[in-house]
């Protein structure tokens, strides 16, 4: 089984809009509602391949019962509860843009932290990959996706991290590495403390650099460039094929699921690197965020080249 994470869901609740106009009503005719996050997105793209899922992390209130009862088909469900209301995020949808208003989310008591943590580790036994997605919640520190990853490695379990800024770092000088991490440009930056480019040779110096020691693999995404990847001590660049993008949001999130699903079934490296890649695509393919239409899944899989560089 893969078990997804997410620890800080939401409700996403779109507002499709002809005009935005502010200090004014605007009245909203179509409204969609969805069980959001980063790590619902993952378990909605393992679930529509066909992937073992289930998905865990914090829920409460009315909101977090609304999002038990709108979990991806085909999931089953392992959250815990907490005594803050689950957040809601808002996308306004006006003349070409896209305007969201995302609460922060409840502040997460110690005892509930505790609490997930033990209800986390009871979940292992049956999981052979964890992917987690997403920002912490307040409340929780910044290493605590550091301890999930321990709790994981103690079962012998594969983990999937897709997380940025402190919490990152965190995992990056744990002694106990993630099994893979999904970085763009942006973030490794942020990491390094300077400008990282596209440039495949500057990529590979900087996958080398001893922060990244002990990851077995490392992804990053170059848009419609394609991928550049390192397993172990072996570097990859991937080619795709140019695509009409509808929405590229959850095209991330669709890669984590093919990643998940490679290592679950233990694929090899060019396998992983074609599944990962074409999941995103076909996301990026669709008006729906962490969506794919598997129909499609073969004509792009046979166009995507992976070569060692």
């Amino acid at each position: 089984m893969i078990l997804t994470v997410t620890m800080n869901p939401s409700i996403d609740i779109s507002y499709p809009l002809d005009v935005f106009e502010l200090d004014t009503v605007n009245r909203v005719a179509e409204v969609s509602k969805t069980a959001g996050g980063k790590g619902l997105n993952v378990t909605r793209v393992l679930a529509e391949i066909g992937d073992n899922v289930a998905g865990t992390g914090l829920i409460g209130g009315t909101n977090g019962d609304f999002l038990l009862q709108h979990l991806p088909q085909n999931t089953q469900a392992y959250f815990y509860e907490i005594a803050g209301d689950t957040r809601n995020c808002i996308a306004i949808l006006h003349e070409g843009q896209q305007t969201e208003i995302l609460e922060a989310g409840p502040t997460i008591a110690p005892e509930e932290a505790n609490g997930f943590l033990h209800h986390y580790q009871s979940l292992m036994k049956a999981t052979d990959v964890v992917a987690i997605s997403g920002s912490l919640p307040a409340g929780l520190p910044t290493d605590f996706y550091v301890q999930l990853v321990e709790i994981a490695h103690q079962f012998g379990n594969k983990v999937v991290l897709d997380c940025s800024g402190a919490a990152l770092q965190a995992a990056l000088e744990s002694p106990v590495k993630p099994t893979a991490i999904k970085p763009n440009n942006e973030e490794l930056s942020q990491l390094l403390g300077r400008e990282v480019s596209k440039d495949l040779n500057e990529l590979k110096e900087v996958l080398s650099e001893p922060l990244f020691d002990g990851i077995e693999w490392i992804i990053v995404s170059l848009g419609a460039g394609g991928a550049f990847a390192k397993h172990w001590d072996t570097f990859y660049k991937v080619d795709i094929p140019k695509i009409e993008v509808a929405n590229p949001v959850g095209s991330g999130d669709s890669t984590v699921a093919g990643i998940s699903s490679a290592l679950s079934h233990q694929v090899d490296d060019q396998s992983l690197l074609k599944k990962a890649n074409v999941l995103g695509m076909l996301n990026a393919q669709e008006k729906m965020t962490g969506h794919v239409n598997v129909s499609n899944y073969d004509t792009l899989y046979n166009q995507i080249t992976v070569k060692e560089v």
